[in-house]
């Protein structure tokens, strides 16, 4: 079998092909709902905390391959693949007890901080040369990935892009990566895990909260408006369809995942509980500070919500993600914030 990777002698081609498909595609990665995507280290729903080494499989395993169907058709993909680059599924490859070789990271929106991986970074608008480096026996990609973005990971190594139909569900996609790992029981031991944390806390949540309704609105920085997320968000959809947290009415019937709403319509949300995070940077980030001001003029202090307590500022890049440890995260920051 050929070894994928870098090979000596033609690997000056290959990175000068690579930079000039990387110039044409850099337009083709999207945010998915105008956020950054984003995946915690020590969170209970983690099945393993090793990674696989060289030595851990015999010859025949390390060079045997299988074949697996992704969206854009067959890709070969070795059978216990050793270094694996994960490409806006970092998270999930943590859940799974996998280290992947690098972390994707954007220059407009950061990396998902909350994984704390101690990992190359990956500039996800620069050059592939930096993931070419790391050579990479698979790499596997969701949504952010175009057909065009697919062929040039396929240049560097097996890539396996997630079928469109899984990245409805975080649960699916867990699934399916443990799956291109070899390692379903993996993914039932985490779901397992997750499954139960998420009974527990929705008793908790609903014995605390009853009918009360839940507004969730991200603050848009520079132009200093709100961002209110429907049941269908697939960030923050989960709160609703998993924890059983009710909607406002507005944040119901919506079919769009989001909606661009002015600070006058707020009051018109009739939210008893409003969950709030910046569209980028934090609450302490210093170009974020005029903006937030917002939060404490007349109107914003005149809602219900704020008058009894109940307004609940989070971290935004576990907040606008849909993975499996960020879903669990959001959990844990709801149960401290609303369970007395």
């Amino acid at each position: 079998m050929v070894r994928w990777g870098r090979k000596f002698l033609w690997s000056a081609v290959l990175i000068m092909a690579l930079t000039a498909l990387a110039a044409c595609g850099t337009n083709s990665n999207t945010t998915k709902d105008n956020v950054a995507k984003t995946e915690n280290a020590g969170e209970p729903t983690s099945a393993s905390n090793s990674t696989p080494t060289e030595g851990s499989e015999n010859a025949s395993e390390k060079g045997a391959t299988r074949t697996i169907t992704g969206e854009f058709g067959d890709v070969e993909i070795p059978v216990k693949p050793q270094r694996v680059a994960g490409i806006y599924v970092e998270d999930y490859l943590k859940a799974l007890g996998i280290t992947p070789v690098v972390q994707w990271y954007h220059p407009s929106w950061g990396k998902q901080d909350y994984l704390n991986l101690d990992v190359p970074e990956f500039d996800i608008t620069g050059s592939l040369e930096a993931l070419l480096e790391k050579d990479p026996d698979l790499i596997i990609a969701d949504g952010g990935a175009d057909a065009a973005r697919y062929e040039q990971y396929s240049k560097i190594a097996p890539t396996y892009r997630l079928p469109e139909a899984a990245l409805l569900d975080s649960r699916q996609v867990l699934t399916s990566i443990a799956d291109a790992l070899g390692i379903p029981e993996k993914a039932e031991a985490v779901l397992a895990a997750y499954d139960q944390k998420v009974a527990d806390g929705k008793a908790k949540l609903q014995q605390a909260l009853g009918q009360e309704k839940v507004a969730v609105i991200r603050l848009n920085v520079a132009d200093k408006t709100f961002a209110l997320f429907g049941v269908k968000n697939r960030f923050i959809g989960v709160i609703y369809s998993q924890f059983g947290l009710t909607p406002v009415p507005m944040a119901a019937e919506m079919t769009e995942y989001q909606s661009i709403i002015s600070e006058e319509l707020i009051p018109q949300l009739e939210a008893d509980h409003i969950i709030v995070f910046p569209d980028n940077g934090g609450w302490d980030t210093e170009g974020n500070q005029e903006a937030i001001q917002i939060l404490d003029g007349p109107l914003w202090k005149s809602l219900p919500a704020v008058k009894n307590g109940n307004v609940y500022r989070m971290e935004r890049s576990h907040w606008q993600t849909g993975a499996i440890t960020a879903n669990s995260m959001k959990l844990d920051d709801l149960l401290e914030a609303m369970v007395k």
